[in-house]
């Protein structure tokens, strides 16, 4: 299988988080585009809100010549005003050839909020900007999928856009990030599948810890999803999806679930999800983590580029196979 990448698989090399001479940062999308030429990558998903008509431009010329499928990473509006600014920068990126976009609405609700009642605000603005997002969508003939990004079960992020109603609107499935809600893997796959606009694919490992447990992106095929499986699924619930590699290689995601923080918006969460998801912490722990606190700049730019390439490799090799 031949996949897409999300630029946040480079962490750390874009725009010089770490720089250095072996590896230096990419600076913008053209860069990027011409290094995934390299990899066999056919496709980008990137930021495009500070675009300008010309950058815009030469992206686009940049596309065709490279042969590089390209999708926009935007924010969406929050108020009337900024329509407009919403709508100049699809039409941007829309010229220099995405027709599909991704988008989040929040963050980690268990680090951002201190009360419900602070997340249902937060979740009424977010349903705000869907609906002002939604016929500029339409109008433009562009879809834009709303990723579960540790914010919204499954289940309510469909409730939303089941209530929006609008072909335009659809899911940025990924695979990993409702772990940290301690919902199974698969129920979220499934659950949202026949919403989905296009897909960060990615494998995750796990080990236990005093206040929780600790998440981790790692290649894929050394985690514990079934790839395959996700992959069948979401190929036949939305087979025009788009599926796109994000491999982020950073330090392990704390997941307190066994703090007070943590429940402060989940009042009704059963407490057998949470038994069951520590249970498969317990089952399926690793005996190590992916770490780059301990390594220097150079050391974890060389492991975020050889977690790219062995994950590239795993999926040609792997996924997609009749």
């Amino acid at each position: 299988m031949q996949l897409g990448l999300v630029i946040h698989s480079y962490w750390q090399r874009w725009r010089g988080k770490y720089a250095s001479e072996t590896r230096p940062p990419f600076v913008d999308a053209i860069q990027v585009m011409e290094h995934c030429k390299t990899l066999g990558v056919n496709g980008l998903q990137i930021m495009v809100d500070k675009w300008t008509d010309e950058f815009a431009g030469k992206v686009r010329d940049a596309r065709e010549k490279l042969g590089i499928a390209l999708e926009g990473s935007i924010t969406m509006p929050g108020d009337e005003e900024e329509v407009p600014h919403f709508e100049a920068t699809l039409a941007r990126a829309k010229e220099a050839g995405a027709t599909t976009f991704r988008t989040i609405l929040g963050g980690r609700r268990y680090e951002l909020f201190e009360r419900n009642a602070e997340f249902l605000a937060f979740k009424e603005s977010a349903v705000r900007s869907l609906q002002l997002a939604a016929p500029v969508a339409e109008r433009m003939g562009v879809r834009i999928g709303v990723e579960n990004h540790k914010d919204f079960h499954a289940v309510e992020l469909v409730e939303m856009l089941v209530k929006l109603g609008s072909p335009a609107i659809g899911a940025c499935i990924d695979t990993g990030n409702n772990i940290a809600l301690l919902e199974e893997p698969m129920h979220v796959i499934e659950t949202l599948a026949p919403y989905a606009v296009t897909v960060h694919l990615k494998d995750m490992a796990v080990q236990p810890h005093k206040e929780g447990f600790l998440l981790s992106e790692v290649p894929l095929g050394e985690g514990i999803l079934d790839l395959q499986g996700i992959i069948d699924i979401l190929q036949g619930a939305s087979p025009t999806a788009s599926i796109h590699l994000e491999m982020i290689t950073r330090d392990p995601l704390l997941i307190g679930c066994l703090t007070p923080k943590y429940w402060a918006t989940f009042p009704d969460k059963p407490a057998a999800e949470l038994a069951m998801a520590l249970a498969s912490v317990n089952h399926f722990a690793a005996p190590t983590l992916p770490t780059i606190f301990d390594k220097t700049k150079d050391e974890a730019l060389d492991m975020e580029e050889q977690h790219i390439v062995a994950s590239l490799q795993y999926a040609a090799a792997h996924l997609g196979k009749e």
